[in-house]
């Protein structure tokens, strides 16, 4: 029922992000932008620090996490030469990269890890949600998008302050790390995990708009997941990541299954946060979301 709810809030909120553009133009769009850019400095922060304050360390995952780390490391630099390869502009350089590294690990990764391979699977899928998917997202991710964004700024010196300056959701992190457990009661923690299910339709709203925006007298260009860097982001997102992974662990551990799964998750829409706040290719990152979310769901 989980993995339903989700197919239908996903479908629901594209369709309707696609209809409010193509009826009001530039304003859905607009409004789009603003909603992500709202949630990075409210939601997203609010749901970090509320489930990192509450995670419970196992070293049995320790070299799992390890592992997903590095999978994740090689696949993104995969995207990276093969970007260059392409000679594909700065700001389409990262969105490629970006549509590799983040995955939709949380909201779409929990219920069919619920799904598919029961409850008990969430002891496991959290942690490597938390410990990878984050710091993917909240260090990599955002500094991915301070290197190749077009908002960035020119040189090195302002780059790094964009980076600093909006990532709220690291300092999110950082605080819930220090933080002792009194300061996340079990009644945020759950408000937190509602606020994940908000996400899901403000993400692929704007993953409609944005991708709508691309119309011309009404005619949506949503491309084909078949163009040269929409299929390469979804190969890398949905093959080669947990291939990567897999691999990795063979000869080391007996991987757990939650991992697995979520490494083979499709691109994440927090994708779309990184690139609108850092001028990335944001048709590319729409059209990785939407391609590579249709494939799996």
């Amino acid at each position: 029922m989980g993995v339903l709810l989700t197919v239908a809030a996903i479908v629901l909120a594209t369709a309707a992000g696609i209809a409010a553009e193509l009826r009001w133009r530039d304003r859905a769009g607009a409004a789009a932008r603003t909603s992500l850019t709202v949630s990075l400095y409210t939601l997203v922060p609010f749901v970090v620090f509320f489930n990192l304050a509450r995670l419970q360390l196992d070293v049995d995952v320790g070299v799992g996490i390890l592992l997903g780390y590095l999978a994740l490391a090689i696949a993104s630099l995969l995207a990276w030469w093969a970007g260059r390869a392409m000679r594909l502009s700065r700001s389409a350089q990262g969105a490629l990269v970006i549509s590799v590294l983040i995955a939709n690990t949380g909201y779409l990764g929990y219920p069919l890890c619920v799904s598919l391979l029961g409850f008990d699977s969430l002891g496991e899928a959290i942690p490597y949600d938390l410990l990878v998917s984050a710091p993917a997202l909240l260090l990599a991710g955002f500094a991915v998008g301070a290197a190749f964004g077009e908002k960035a700024g020119e040189g090195p010196r302002e780059r790094v302050i964009a980076f600093v300056t909006r990532n709220p959701p690291l300092y999110a992190a950082i605080a819930a790390l220090l933080a002792p457990d009194a300061l996340a009661p079990d009644a945020l923690v759950d408000a937190s995990r509602v606020a994940v299910v908000a996400l899901l339709p403000i993400g692929f709203f704007a993953v409609g708009a944005i991708l709508a925006e691309e119309a011309e007298e009404g005619y949506l260009r949503m491309g084909s997941p078949l163009a040269p860097p929409v299929a390469l982001a979804i190969g890398l997102r949905l093959l080669v990541a947990p291939a990567l992974l897999y691999l990795l662990a063979l000869p080391l551990i007996d991987l757990p299954d939650p991992y697995l799964l979520l490494a083979a998750m499709p691109s994440g829409i927090n994708s779309l946060l990184v690139g609108h706040v850092y001028g990335l290719d944001l048709r590319l990152t729409a059209q990785a979301v939407a391609w590579s979310t249709t494939i799996v769901v």
